[in-house]
């Protein structure tokens, strides 16, 4: 662990409304994936912000509005095969002036149109960003060039190994490489796995929440909505990673002691991560 104390949360004040706590975009979702794009987008909700927001595909605009009544949804240019078309990039960034935070890659599936439009997004984007799942995939073997504003990658090992053009490593030579990568790039890596480890290169920290019961389809992009959900209400990119990981650790704990590892599936997460940020809170 890096020594430093989590950060507290954003203090809530009586008169205050949902402007005061940001707004959240997440990019993603494709034919056959909209239940990802749904996880992120509700998990960001339920770890603060204000608003949430869902750009995907207009082909499942439907199915993603239909999973919870409190996120948006924008549908936007797709390709033949259900993803996003890189004509959405425009609006992409144009949308991106109303929002606080956003993230990128949750079923956002693997068409090659894609890798042009999340490279100029990883570029030009002007809020702090997460970048997971399928856009890590579109990002493999690029030239990252410096962003508009800070990133957060969140490989686990596998997608770590192919972002840098290798096999992949064992977890010491691994998270060697992600210090010294995040540290040249000047952004944040969350390396997941057993004991998680978040670095800029200069500062780390190592998670000691969680349970294998986490290892199920969808946890991940529980956590890249929680990350972006405390991002829109202003936290530090540093901050919000650190404390992202930890809380989505506790929640999957909390899912753990009702239903065991064997059955827990990602919603089930969701439901937690709400008594996870309520205890967090009362400890502070």
């Amino acid at each position: 662990m890096s020594g430093q104390a989590l950060p507290s949360l954003v203090t809530r004040d009586p008169e205050s409304h949902k402007g005061h706590f940001g707004s959240a975009m997440l990019i993603g979702g494709a034919r056959g994936m909209a239940g990802a794009i749904g996880l992120s987008a509700i998990a960001a909700l339920r770890s603060g912000a204000g608003r949430s927001t869902a750009l995907i595909p207009r082909g499942i605009q439907s199915t993603v509005a239909s999973l919870e009544p409190s996120i948006m949804t924008r549908g936007l240019e797709e390709t033949e095969t259900g993803t996003l078309a890189s004509e959405a990039t425009s609006a992409i960034l144009a949308s991106s002036d109303a929002m606080s935070a956003g993230a990128c890659g949750p079923g956002l599936g693997r068409d090659a149109e894609l890798r042009e439009l999340v490279i100029t997004l990883y570029a030009e984007l002007p809020i702090p960003c997460v970048f997971d799942a399928d856009a890590l995939f579109a990002l493999s073997g690029a030239e990252l060039s410096t962003a508009a504003a800070p990133r957060i990658l969140t490989p686990h090992a596998g997608e770590w190994a192919r972002l840098r053009g290798t096999t992949v490593a064992p977890r010491a030579q691994a998270e060697a490489d992600v210090r010294q990568w995040a540290a040249e790039h000047r952004e944040i890596v969350v390396l997941k796995g057993h004991r998680t480890l978040v670095t800029d290169g200069r500062q780390e920290f190592y998670n000691h929440t969680g349970n294998a019961g986490m290892a199920t389809a969808g946890s991940g992009d529980v956590l890249t909505g929680m990350i972006t959900g405390l991002l829109a209400q202003g936290m530090s990119p540093w901050d919000a990673a650190r404390l992202g990981v930890h809380l989505h650790g506790a929640a999957g704990d909390l899912a753990c002691e009702r239903l065991g590892e064997v059955g827990m599936i990602a919603s089930d997460l969701l439901h937690s991560v709400t008594i996870a940020f309520k205890n967090y809170g009362g400890e502070r």
